[in-house]
C-alpha cells in the first residue's frame, strides 16, 4: 500500500484489522483497570475533564488524567467511560490530533457541548444508573450544566471524592512538584504582602454583606497576595495552594517544606497576630473549610476559579458569590511601580525580538533555519535577558 504522509496518518477503525498510526496509545489495559474500579464503586459512567483542581488552562503532568487515560494530549477535552463504551469530546483545533493519538477503544465526538455529552450518557447508561465525577475537577457552572442535562432522567449525578483515574493510574502517576517556592523581591511588587492583605480586609469590611472570610482557589491569586512564585506548571510562575483569609487570621494551604527560608520567614514575621500566616497542608483545605463553615460565617469567593467540590462544602446561605474574588479584582489594577516593571520587561523582550529578527535576516537566506530551530533560538535570546524566568507559553513559530 502507498505510504501515508504523516499529515494524513490517522487511525482507521473500519479497516480489518483496524489501522493505528505509531502515534496512537494502546489504552485497553488502562480502560480495563478503570472499569474494574468503577464496578467497585457502583458507577455506570465516569466523566474525566482536562482541567485540574484550580481551573488552570495549563496543567502539570500529574494532573494530565485525560492524557493518560486516552492518549490524547490536546489542552481541551472531556472523556466519558462506561462499561462497554468510551468517548472523547474536543473542539476543531484537535480533531486531527485526536485521530492520530486515540486507539479504536475511543469514539471521537466533534463538539464540546455539555448537552451533547449529556445526550450520549443518556443513551449509553440505563435509567437508575450512576454517573460519577470528581467534584474537585469541575467548575460550579460545569457541574450545574451536567446536573441540568441529566435532570429528571432517573439517573444520578454522583460526586466521588476519590478520583478513579488516579486509582487506576497508581504508582505510575507523576509525583507532585518538589521545586522551591520563593519570594518575589520587593523591587518587583510595589507593595508588601501585608499591605495587600490589609487592602483585602478593608474590602471585606466595606462590603454590604460583611463577609468573614475570603477563599482563594486560583493559583495566581495566592501567588499575588503573598508575593510568592513557583514553577509547578510549565510557563506559569505559580504553585499549588489555597488561601482562607479572615479578619484576624490567614491560612495558607501549601506544601510547607517547599517554601524557601526567606519565604517562610516573610510569612511568619507577623506571628502571633492578625498578620501571621498559618501554614497548613495543601490537602487539608476541605476539612478546614468544613469546620470553618459550621460557625456564624460568610465566605466570599470567585466562582470562576472555585471547584464545585469546595463550593458545595459551604452552605448556600453562608456564601457570597461573585465571578471574581476581591483578590483577582485588586490584582487586575496595577500600581505605578508594577506598571513601570511591565514596561521594563517589554523593553527587555523587545531587545530579544530585535536580535532574533536580525539573526533571521542573516541565517534564513543560507537555508539553515526552520520553524523549530527558530523557536529554540528566540527562546535562548529571551533567556539571556536579565530577570528572565522563561517564556509565558511555548513559542509558536511559523513560516511561509
Amino acid at each position: 500500500p502507498q505510504a501515508l504522509s504523516t499529515r494524513n496518518d490517522i487511525r482507521d477503525c473500519s479497516a480489518d484489522p483496524p489501522y493505528l498510526p505509531p502515534t496512537a496509545t494502546n489504552t485497553t489495559a488502562r480502560l480495563a483497570v478503570l472499569r474494574g474500579i468503577m464496578r467497585t464503586h457502583g458507577v455506570h459512567a465516569y466523566i474525566v475533564p482536562s482541567t485540574d483542581a484550580h481551573m488552570n488552562e495549563y496543567i502539570s503532568k500529574r494532573d494530565a488524567r485525560l492524557g493518560w487515560l486516552t492518549g490524547f494530549t490536546g489542552s481541551a477535552g472531556t472523556a466519558v467511560v462506561t462499561q462497554d463504551k468510551a468517548a472523547l469530546w474536543t473542539d476543531s483545533r484537535y480533531w486531527t490530533q485526536a485521530e492520530r493519538q486515540l486507539d479504536c477503544n475511543w469514539e471521537l465526538q466533534k463538539t464540546t457541548s455539555i448537552e451533547s455529552i449529556g445526550m450520549w450518557i443518556l443513551k449509553a447508561v440505563p435509567a437508575e444508573g450512576n454517573i460519577s465525577l470528581d467534584p474537585f475537577l469541575f467548575s460550579i457552572d460545569t457541574w450545574n450544566s451536567y446536573s441540568q442535562a441529566l435532570h429528571g432522567s432517573g439517573r444520578t449525578l454522583l460526586p466521588l471524592e476519590t478520583n478513579l483515574v488516579d486509582q487506576a493510574w497508581g504508582d505510575e502517576r507523576p509525583l507532585p512538584s518538589s521545586s522551591e517556592i520563593y519570594s518575589l523581591p520587593a523591587e518587583f511588587t510595589g507593595s508588601s504582602w501585608q499591605e495587600k492583605v490589609a487592602g483585602i480586609r478593608q474590602r471585606m469590611e466595606q462590603h454590604v454583606r460583611r463577609p468573614t472570610a475570603v477563599l482563594l482557589s486560583g493559583l495566581e491569586e495566592t501567588a499575588w497576595l503573598f508575593n510568592l512564585r513557583g514553577d509547578d506548571i510549565p510557563y506559569n510562575p505559580i504553585f499549588y495552594s489555597y488561601t482562607l483569609l479572615t479578619n484576624t487570621t490567614i491560612s495558607l494551604f501549601v506544601e510547607e517544606s517547599r517554601l524557601s527560608a526567606a519565604a517562610r520567614e516573610s510569612l511568619r514575621s507577623g506571628c502571633p497576630g492578625p498578620l501571621c500566616v498559618e501554614l497548613q497542608e495543601y490537602g487539608q483545605v476541605s476539612a478546614h473549610l468544613r469546620r470553618y463553615a459550621q460557625g456564624n460565617v460568610t465566605v466570599w469567593l470567585g466562582t470562576e476559579y472555585t471547584t464545585y467540590g469546595l463550593y458545595s462544602i459551604i452552605p448556600q446561605e453562608k456564601l457570597l458569590e461573585e465571578n471574581y474574588s476581591p483578590v483577582m479584582m485588586a490584582k487586575a489594577v496595577k500600581n505605578a511601580h508594577e506598571q513601570e516593571m511591565l514596561r521594563a520587561a517589554h523593553v527587555r523582550d523587545a531587545v530579544a525580538v530585535i536580535q532574533y529578527l536580525l539573526w533571521l535576516e542573516k541565517t534564513v537566506p543560507q537555508g539553515q533555519v526552520d520553524e523549530f530551530s527558530g523557536a529554540q533560538h528566540v527562546d535562548t535570546l529571551r533567556w539571556a535577558q536579565e530577570h528572565s524566568r522563561g517564556p509565558s507559553f511555548q513559542s509558536i513559530s511559523a513560516s511561509g
